[in-house]
């Protein structure tokens, strides 16, 4: 099979000037990010304003174990980008091929299994929560119903994982947005006309996820070249299955390294009441919008780097690093900068309470200022894994971000059980793990180089 039929918005990655080839193909992804945000956004929005805090709580109680499981999704799909990609910048085309169906078939079924084991561990993980009984009912109801969407959430982030192998970002970022604007359409049909509360949002999210599964389908049955996906000859193969989740499952285990903290330092802000947990709620749908501009120019280094990896050149490779995290800084800044400015403005969107807001701008203040640790820690991580080296930085971000806030959580906190003492430990545990992965760089691009030289 050969690379053809190519469309005018996919990227030669392996020739010519690199910084704006990376901000093309970063910036849709960090749109398409805003886009995935935005499912969280409108329902929070559309909740605290016709249902009230309460729902607002329910709905973040849910934030950070979907986020558990989207992650994983979003780690495997990665490992099929790394795979596809490698194999287009080597030009072996029937492999890359091969690699299109098999993650299509793994998401398919990974999502169905993450749908029922989700469904029967609903309750138990509510309830380790310490969820409040104000808010458990509507929290489960939420998280049931969002469930039955994963089979749709895992085809799209794989779907889109195979365009971005080949430079298209723009393709994903349409399906999604066409998504975004349904779900927001059918949470205020839901809500304004029907008054269903949190079950009508969350079958409003799901809905739309389905739609914009079907869409990346429908546009891969018609593509051309290396990533035509034929549902009538399939292809699962068993070698390249194993490299997918070599590849992808340390970097999903790596974001819901994240999650898992983020749902310890959810049960202790729920300790502190339904203002904390509304706060926390609206200020993470604004916050996360900071970590779709670092994700979208990591995710670029990695499939730049995927691409010139497999195509034998290390000194593009290394060039691709240190530009993508130039070019990220200088975005991250400006939207960071936004955020902070109208902190107050953007949190009254989502709920006008005095307290919430203060805590919601403290909140801003401590995870959007230090961002730039960020942009370090993401860039590095996302290059590893365009070399195929993804267990490292799965394992320093365990040490240095799980490890870092479950040691605060149950000796610094119980000390000064406060809203503030637990936004401190964000920015440590991101500086830690961005100095362990800066010496893991190093070491594995040196030895990189040597294996280049034998």
């Amino acid at each position: 099979m050969s690379e053809k039929n190519s469309k005018p918005h996919e990227l030669d990655m392996l020739n010519g000037s690199l910084w704006d080839k990376i901000i093309i193909f970063a910036l849709p992804l960090a749109f398409t990010g805003f886009m995935q945000q935005l499912f969280n956004t409108a329902d929070v929005a559309v909740l605290g304003q016709f249902v009230g805090k309460n729902a607002i709580a329910a709905v973040g109680n849910n934030i950070s174990l979907i986020g558990l499981l989207v992650n994983l999704f979003l780690g495997l799909s990665l490992g099929a980008n790394v795979v596809i990609a490698q194999n287009i910048g080597a030009k072996r085309f029937h492999v890359a091929h091969a690699a299109v169906s098999t993650a299509f078939i793994l998401a398919l079924i990974l999502g169905v299994v993450i749908t029922v084991v989700g469904e029967i561990f609903t309750n138990p993980v509510l309830e380790y929560m310490d969820v409040p009984a104000e808010v458990f009912d509507m929290a489960e109801t939420y998280l049931r119903i969002y469930l039955i969407g994963m089979p749709a959430i895992g085809l799209y982030n794989f779907e889109a994982a195979i365009f971005r192998s080949r430079g298209d970002t723009k393709t994903p970022l349409i399906s999604l947005t066409i998504s975004s604007v349904l779900n927001i359409i059918l949470n205020l049909i839901s809500e304004i006309i029907f008054d269903f509360g949190v079950t009508g949002v969350a079958f409003a999210t799901v809905i739309s996820n389905i739609v914009s599964a079907l869409i990346l389908f429908k546009n891969l049955t018609h593509e051309g070249g290396v990533i035509h996906l034929d549902v009538n000859v399939m292809i699962f193969n068993k070698k390249l299955l194993l490299e997918i989740i070599r590849i992808g499952l340390p970097a999903g285990i790596q974001g819901m390294v994240f999650s898992i903290s983020n749902l310890l330092i959810q049960s202790a802000i729920n300790s502190l009441g339904a203002d904390a947990m509304a706060a926390s709620a609206a200020s993470f749908t604004i916050e996360i919008n900071i970590y779709c501009i670092i994700n979208g120019f990591a995710q670029a280094a990695t499939t730049f780097v995927s691409q010139n990896y497999g195509a034998g050149n290390l000194k593009r490779c290394k060039k691709i690093t240190w530009l993508s995290m130039g070019l990220n800084t200088i975005f991250m800044f400006a939207l960071a900068s936004f955020i902070l400015i109208f902190a107050e403005n953007l949190l009254s969107f989502f709920n006008d309470e005095p307290k919430v807001i203060e805590l919601g701008t403290l909140r801003l203040w401590y995870i959007v200022s230090p961002q730039f640790i960020s942009v370090v820690m993401e860039g590095l991580s996302g290059s590893l894994r365009g070399y195929g080296i993804s267990l490292p930085p799965a394992l320093m971000t365990l040490c240095g971000v799980c490890g870092v806030r479950i040691l605060w959580l149950y000796t610094i906190f119980p000390m000064y059980p406060n809203y503030e003492t637990l936004m401190i430990v964000y920015p440590l545990s991101w500086f830690i793990t961005t100095v362990l992965l800066c010496f893991a760089y190093k070491f594995y691009i040196s030895r990189l180089k040597l294996l280049k030289t034998v």
